[in-house]
Parts: structure tokens; sequence; C-alpha cells
């Protein structure tokens, strides 16, 4: 009997290579509301936190009304036809149809909108594979820990059989905090350093190495 019965992952920046159009879309939005200009690495930093956590992160003292203005912005330019690509990366739909198969229970905890989340899933023909997904707008952001408490309830399913999968210490923190192992990818929005002091199982530089090192670990 395998350890883990559900395998729960973060979208943006684990499954999709979605930085870039992130990183675009907030800049775009910041300029048209003529705000302090944020750099690539100050955006990559927030992303995986909710829309308006993230917002706050960037700028602290911005009041609700202009918060709330950036935010429609950012969504403007993130659904616009001229966005950047969002593909999986590469080999992420084969992984996760080995792990269906094999016989793992697949979820998803994402800082995206369930808007965005649905949408996602609906271009990437994925959506069959996920039992449960909880997003944003729905819980508490990440690092808190109501996303996987969510799914695990709904699942039922233990805590200890649960193992979370991301690229922030907004992931890991999350797992630490519900009492949920979790595994690293090294290729997203937070370098390797910052994820090894959340203490991952492992941290792997390419998730389709995931199903292989289950077969290990759980042997």
């Amino acid at each position: 009997m395998p350890k883990f019965k559900l395998l729960v992952f973060d979208w943006d920046g684990t499954l999709m290579d979605s930085q870039g159009r992130i990183v675009n879309s907030f800049q775009a939005a910041i300029a048209d509301l003529q705000l302090e200009y944020r750099n690539v690495n100050q955006i990559r930093t927030i992303i995986g936190l909710g829309l308006e956590e993230g917002i706050i992160a960037l700028f602290p003292t911005l009041a609700q009304s202009p918060r709330l203005l950036l935010a429609k912005h950012y969504y403007d330019y993130f659904w616009s036809a001229a966005a950047l690509p969002t593909p999986l990366f590469s080999g992420i739909a084969e992984m996760l149809q080995t792990l269906h198969a094999t016989g793992y229970w697949l979820a998803v905890a994402t800082g995206k909108s369930r808007l965005g989340l649905n949408r996602s899933l609906n271009d990437t023909g994925l959506q069959s594979l996920f039992l449960s997904s909880r997003c944003a707008e729905e819980t508490s952001s990440k690092p808190h820990p109501q996303m996987l408490q969510e799914i695990m309830a709904e699942l039922e399913v233990s805590n200890s059989e649960t193992l979370m999968v991301g690229d922030t210490d907004y992931d890991l923190q999350m797992a630490n905090n519900a009492g949920v192992a979790s595994v690293a990818v090294s290729y997203g929005m937070h370098e390797k350093d910052r994820l090894l002091k959340c203490r991952p199982l492992v941290c792997l530089d390419d998730l389709s190495e995931l199903p292989v090192w289950l077969q290990n670990f759980e042997s």
C-alpha cells in the first residue's frame, strides 16, 4: 500500500509555465495606474499568493480602491488575446496521467482564481484527472493550511496520506502548517535554497521524475 494516497499540486510555476504572463500583466497594470515600478524578481516573489495578498505585498500602503483597480487591470491584461502563452512544463501531462493510472488521487491548491484554474484545466484537457481543487478566493491564501485542510476533508484523506507539490515556500509552508509532507520543484518561482529551508522530502529539478521518486520512496 503506498504511503501517499493524495497528491496535491500547486499550478502556476509547478505544472504551468505562467511566470512571463503574470509578470507582464502586473507590470502593465502597474504602469496604467502610474504606481511605482516593480521588477521581475519583486513580482516573482509574490506569485503563489492570492491576488489580493500579492498586491498588498507589492504595495503595502496602497488603499483599497486602487488595489481593486489594480486587480481589475491585471485580469484584463492576463486574459487579453495578446497575453503571453502559458504552456504546461515539458512532461507534465504525461506525469499526471501516469500518477492517475497508478492509482494516486490528484488535486490542485492554487493562488489562481476559480475562473483562471477552470480555463487552464479546460485548455489543457486535464480536468478529469483531478478529484478536488481549491482557489485563492475560496479559502485563506497560502501559507494558511485551509486549502489543504478542505481538500483532505472533502476526500476523507488524512494528512499522513497527503503530499503537497509546489515551487514556492508558500506551498511548502502551507504543507508544514497542515502537517503534510511536501516535494519542491527547483524550476519555478522561488530559489532552491529558499525552498530547502521549508524541509521538503526532496527538491526535484524535473517534475517528470516524481512517479519514479514516489516508487522508490514508498518501496
